[in-house]
């Protein structure tokens, strides 16, 4: 049987006060009015399993999510992408390429195919509403390089999004 509990708590249940990420907490499975819920301590809030107790456990209170591309609407990443596609600067070209790849994810963007100029591979794409046709250049980018792009791409998404 599969039971579904509330993430952690940003407080504590016996003190009130907030639970500090990377330190420890105990959660306890409390049985209310024939439901089961989940209650977080700190160390300083603990005095045992409290009444209608279950179950507990020790864990580490978790370090926060921090904001990614995702959280930006594809909209924008579109926007943003029509404003960047035709840079002709490497670099770019390969951020161009991972932003559409970020929109074909969200489908945001579709294939319609690729074509071959001078041994060069290009995807032929164009966006779900009729936007475009665009044509990005396939960078064939290894995966770890791929990770870094992104991660560049998401730092410059955010610092923009975060200034606006």
């Amino acid at each position: 049987m599969d039971y579904r509990f509330k993430p952690i708590s940003k407080t504590c249940a016996g003190t009130g006060e907030p639970l500090v990420p990377g330190e420890i907490c105990y959660s306890a499975l409390i049985e209310k009015d024939g439901s089961y819920d989940r209650e977080d301590y700190s160390e300083a809030g603990w005095n045992g399993l409290p009444e209608g107790g279950i179950g507990f456990w020790k864990c580490i209170v978790p370090q926060p999510e921090q904001k990614s591309v995702s959280a930006i609407d594809p909209e924008s990443l579109l926007q943003y992408f029509e404003q960047i596609v035709d840079q002709t600067n490497p670099q770019q070209q390969k951020l161009t390429y991972v932003l559409a790849l970020s929109l074909l994810q969200r489908r945001r963007l579709k294939l319609d195919g690729s074509t071959v100029r001078d041994d060069v591979e290009y995807l032929q794409l164009s966006g779900v509403r009729g936007e475009g046709p665009y044509e990005v250049r396939d960078q064939q980018i290894p995966e770890s390089e791929l990770q870094q792009l992104q991660s560049a791409l998401n730092e410059q998404l955010s610092s923009q999004w975060d200034a606006a």
